[in-house]
């Protein structure tokens, strides 16, 4: 029988699938931190009489529509697939990440980024899945991290963008460029990326996953009753998991707390730290340039000293690197301080998602990386607002940077408390392979 796949059949590779979900990843990152490059010129928009609390809350319903997004994302890829799920999030947060450009008012404003949070959510556990599905094994942790970096980037573009675009054409340009970028990686994926092979056999069109596995070269792979565990939370809460867990989940919601505090608020604080918008925007430059390399060096650190431990010490850079700026260092010290926030917060992100899918057997990885990740997003959600409410009760910069030094050094201090005899996975050598929808 001839493949009646979508996707057209031409000769790709791995590499390319790869390519193209960490592209649209950085999109996401663009789209996700493009709202810490405005802030500053949000609060100062005609007519909408912003405050700092507000714009706190404004920050926080992305986090929200994430939240929720990634709760969904795996129902949705089930039933429509992961490249069409891939897809759909991208043209989603794309197309409501723009309309933002007309909002009149801070009420529409916020609605529009709750609901391009959604698809800001679904995409990158989808993305990843499906990336996983197309790497060696070998390659899997390299290409989750790659795919992780991918935010960083994303708001290394939306800085120098801004740089660029905000002093000429205004807050508003910066959403409109959303949608052209989105428009062209929606384009790309739907000409060239290939769909789940495991999707397809549980749909029952194992001729179009055969042909797939055969041209990408890849072993056949299904995801059937014997990879599934009843009631996975409550083995995750039960021993001799619940330690784990709990120190997985609460360090996600402090090391996302950090981040994403930082990459909302950062460019506000060193405008009121009396820089320039264009000397605010290197600022958050430097912090996610630090992320990306946060991403690269961590992964070999996580490698060489196990990935516990490394993130352990990544947090701490962090919480050195926000401690620094209290001091009101010169410029030339204050981007050094960012760099290292950023190697450590997103780092250690990186380095909790690795630890987390080698603590836990196959049958509960994908519920343990759900779980985690998930209850983290409480972080994410919750930074924006604290950061803006710190502000607004007239505490100062200072408070902020206190505020997410702390969530850091807490990060630390979970890590370091991880029984040492629980580093490693309890999963025997034969349960070490991931499965295809858990990347």
């Amino acid at each position: 029988m001839t493949p009646t796949t979508t996707v057209p059949q031409t000769r790709r590779s791995a590499a390319l699938v790869t390519a193209l979900c960490w592209v649209i990843v950085v999109f996401d990152g663009y789209d996700l931190i493009v709202y810490g490059t405005v802030l500053p010129r949000l609060l100062q928009e005609p007519g909408w009489h912003l405050t700092k609390a507000g714009a706190g809350l404004l920050g926080s319903l992305a986090f929200a529509g994430m939240l929720v997004g990634a709760v969904f994302a795996g129902a949705l890829a089930d039933r429509l697939g992961r490249r069409t799920t891939i897809i759909a999030c991208t043209a989603w947060f794309s197309v409501f990440t723009a309309l933002c450009a007309v909002a009149p008012n801070p009420e529409v404003f916020g609605l529009l980024r709750l609901v391009a949070g959604l698809g800001l959510g679904g995409l990158v556990p989808s993305a990843n899945a499906l990336t996983a599905e197309y790497v060696r094994v070998r390659n899997r942790s390299m290409v989750s991290t790659l795919m992780m970096s991918g935010i960083p980037i994303g708001g290394v573009a939306a800085s120098l963008v801004g740089m660029q675009v905000l002093p000429s054409f205004g807050w508003r340009a910066m959403f409109v460029i959303a949608l052209l970028g989105g428009l062209v990686v929606v384009a790309l994926a739907v000409r060239f990326l290939p769909e789940s092979p495991i999707w397809l056999r549980t749909r029952g069109r194992t001729d179009e996953a055969a042909a797939l596995e055969a041209q990408f070269g890849i072993e056949p792979q299904h995801e059937g009753p014997a990879a599934q565990t009843r009631q996975p939370l409550r083995s995750l809460l039960r021993p001799p998991f619940s330690v784990s867990t709990v120190l997985f989940s609460l360090a996600t919601v402090a090391t996302l707390f950090a981040w994403y505090g930082l990459a909302t608020w950062l460019p506000q604080l060193m405008r009121e730290s009396g820089f320039d918008l264009g000397g605010a925007l290197t600022f958050l430059l430097a912090l996610n340039l630090g992320a990306v390399l946060g991403s690269l060096v961590t992964a070999y650190a996580g490698a060489r000293i196990g990935p516990v431990k490394a993130a352990a010490f990544a947090a701490a850079v962090a919480a050195i690197g926000l401690g620094v700026l209290l001091s009101h260092p010169s410029s030339g010290v204050g981007y050094l301080a960012l760099v290292l926030a950023g190697v450590g917060t997103h780092g250690t992100q990186c380095l909790i998602i690795a630890a987390v899918a080698n603590h836990y057997p196959a049958r509960l990885r994908g519920s343990a990386l759900g779980f985690s990740l998930g209850f983290g997003r409480i972080g994410a959600v919750a930074a924006p607002q604290v950061g803006g409410w710190l502000l607004a009760a007239g505490l100062g910069v200072d408070s902020n940077f206190l505020a997410f030094a702390l969530a850091a050094a807490v990060a630390g201090v979970l890590l370091f408390a991880f029984p040492r005899r629980m580093h490693h996975a309890h999963t025997p050598a034969t349960d070490l392979e991931p499965e295809g929808a858990t990347a």
